[in-house]
């Protein structure tokens, strides 16, 4: 009996990129290597799937709930899909590349594919792609990772960057000194703070943690509430590496600071920042600091970003239009290769039935010159 299910049916979350988009798609992910590999980083590739118990152990941010999981026939063992590459790089750095020097910078793209989607990013399968320095973060790598992210964004076409930064820790040390609650409250008070609800604080005693809410926008206004905290010199390590990182990126991004804002930057230490472009109404990236975790438990500080590509192509950012040349029947080959060594697309001809415009071609070879079809 004939099988009746839909020859082009997916599964929900995932989807077959045609072109012009996935052109643009592979034009993003060559501008983020290419943007790595002049900054010096090293482009490292994972595989797509390991073993379940690696991809958990290794970084903070992997969780057993994001992994899709399958069981080898080979080994008997569970093995997982990434749902993030962050975390393959981290394993890599701390064992294959353990020896080498550090700072170690690598570079990396690939697909990740998650259990489910978002409500603003359904696609279970993405394209992910960054770059990651392994051994320290300090203030100056956060400046060159957002550098380098810039220089991806830019090259990929993307315009209207903004960053907004964050300080994940911010909350834990106020607590813990001049603004000191209770331990069994402050992740309660750090979750009203990141959902900027002002009514719950009295209820746990935090009132004085108000001015956070207020803190937040463009950089300089923001910073300047924070210095009016109690105890604000505790501080002033963070923000002046706030103002060092604004200072470095605000010529070519708009920089915001939202002091608490901790949803998607639990794994990260002391510095976190999502990327917006107003073409898009989700963030196109994400990054900050963080550790990787050795064999032996010891944790290595880490900084980093990853670019979420498909949601910039969504944006309709990267799609080029090339000329695309027909060249008729019997064209010889020197023709071609002459054209296409212009920077121009060729379509040749298989047969006599072969027509220019049905198979989307902009221009005509004569025999002597590029014809423009319009003007046939």
């Amino acid at each position: 009996m004939a099988s009746t299910f839909p020859p082009a049916l997916l599964p929900e979350g995932f989807r077959d990129r045609l072109p012009p988009e996935a052109e643009a798609l592979d034009r993003a992910r060559a501008a983020v290597l290419r943007a790595a590999a002049l900054n010096g980083y090293n482009l490292v590739e994972p595989p797509l799937a390991e073993f379940e118990a690696g991809l958990v152990g290794r970084l903070k941010s992997t969780r057993p709930q994001d992994l899709l999981r399958v069981v080898d026939p080979v080994s008997q063992r569970t093995l997982a899909l990434r749902p993030d590459i962050t975390a393959q790089v981290g394993r890599i750095a701390a064992t294959r590349l353990g020896h080498r020097a550090r700072p170690l910078r690598l570079g990396y793209a690939g697909p990740v594919v998650k259990v489910r989607g978002s409500e603003l990013r359904p696609e279970r399968q993405m394209m992910q792609a960054g770059c990651e320095i392994i051994g320290t973060d300090h203030v100056t790598a956060v400046v060159e990772t957002l550098r380098v992210a810039l220089d991806a964004l830019e090259d990929a076409g993307v315009t209207g960057i903004s960053v907004d930064l964050t300080l994940p820790d911010l909350v834990a040390l106020l607590a813990s000194g001049p603004m000191p609650l209770p331990a069994d409250r402050v992740d309660a008070l750090m979750q009203e703070l990141d959902g900027k609800d002002a009514g719950a604080l009295p209820a746990l005693g935090a009132e004085a943690y108000l001015p956070l809410i207020a803190a937040a926008g463009p950089v300089e206004e923001a910073l300047a509430r924070l210095d009016t905290l109690p105890g604000h010199e505790l501080l002033t390590s963070r923000i002046a590496a706030i103002r060092e990182i604004a200072t470095a990126i605000a010529p070519r991004a708009t920089v915001t600071l939202d002091p608490t804002e901790r949803h998607g930057f639990e794994y990260q230490s002391w510095i976190g920042f999502s990327l917006f472009t107003t073409r898009a109404r989700a963030e196109i990236g994400r990054g900050g600091s963080y550790s990787i975790v050795h064999a032996d438990g010891r944790e290595e500080p880490a900084v980093g970003f990853s670019l979420y590509l498909d949601t910039i192509v969504d944006a309709g950012i990267g799609e080029v239009r090339r000329d695309r040349v027909f060249l008729p029947l019997g064209t010889a080959e020197a023709a071609g290769a002459a054209i296409r060594a212009a920077g121009r697309a060729t379509i040749a001809a298989l047969s006599t039935a072969d027509d220019a415009e049905a198979l989307g071609c902009t221009h005509r070879w004569d025999g002597t010159s590029i014809i423009a079809l319009q003007e046939r």
